[in-house]
């Protein structure tokens, strides 16, 4: 297993991680262990990209089609003497 160390933390972070660690019943290692799998673990649990989030986030309101402007041919590049 790896270790990591967390330097310039702020104090009050550290605060908060030693509350939540102890209202969990836990040590501040095991509670940072345990934030850090629950914040890991949802991205690769997913497996989706960023474009099916955002449908899936937005799915309830209903599809938006949206009109697709007629192209022009492409006009010529200018002659550059």
């Amino acid at each position: 297993m790896a270790s990591i160390t967390i330097r310039n933390l702020e104090d009050s972070i550290k605060a908060r991680l030693r509350v939540r660690a102890a209202s969990h019943g836990r040590s501040m290692e095991d509670e940072a262990r345990t934030i850090l799998r629950a914040a890991l673990g949802k991205d690769e649990a997913g497996g989706e990209n960023l474009v099916q989030r955002i449908r899936a986030r937005f799915a309830s309101l209903g599809d938006v089609e949206l009109p697709q402007p007629e192209r022009e041919s492409m006009r010529e590049p200018p002659m550059l003497a």
